[in-house]
């Protein structure tokens, strides 16, 4: 393996490998004793979910990271936020479901993910990137964030799950 990653647009036929990534990365959290981010049920065991990951894809653009054409990592970009966060107020593109295969962590997936991501939204002639995360577990995911170029906004929280909205200007 030489461990290079590229990225390509993802489609509707991608879903199934988005969701074995996220499936990857809800057992990644869990062996880390994180449970509250995203549950201890794999994403493909909840039909609601799937659905609304379905529903993501469709309704931005799914990209696919890959290494040695296996896939590593994957997020969508939408020109708008979740239902529970307020839309900016101006042209956005909108980062959802970013996760890395536990398999290639460390690699810088999820790195490479958010500046393709970058550089799409400014492509679009959109200068507003924004995503939102767990704000739980010491804020660990946010200070992720912070270390790819976002700052903080505002916060939510849906039922008892802390969230932080970031953005970046691009």
């Amino acid at each position: 393996m030489d461990n290079v990653i590229t990225i390509r647009k993802g489609g509707a036929a991608d879903v199934p490998a988005m969701l074995a990534v996220l499936d990857s990365a809800v057992g990644w959290l869990n062996g880390r004793g994180i449970t509250a981010q995203w549950g201890t049920e794999p994403f493909s065991a909840r039909p609601k979910t799937v659905e609304l990951v379905e529903r993501v894809a469709a309704e931005g653009v799914p990209w696919m990271a890959e290494v040695d054409g296996v896939p590593a990592g994957t997020l969508t970009l939408t020109p708008h936020p979740g239902a529970y966060v307020e839309p900016a107020g101006e042209p956005e593109s909108y980062v959802r479901f970013l996760a890395t295969d536990a398999r290639f962590h460390g690699l810088g997936v999820g790195a490479a993910l958010l500046a393709h991501a970058a550089e799409e939204t400014r492509r679009q002639g959109i200068s507003l990137l924004r995503v939102d995360c767990f704000a739980g577990s010491e804020g660990r995911l946010v200070a992720y964030y912070e270390g790819q170029g976002f700052t903080r906004t505002e916060t939510f929280t849906v039922g008892d799950w802390p969230g932080q909205v970031l953005e970046r200007r691009v």
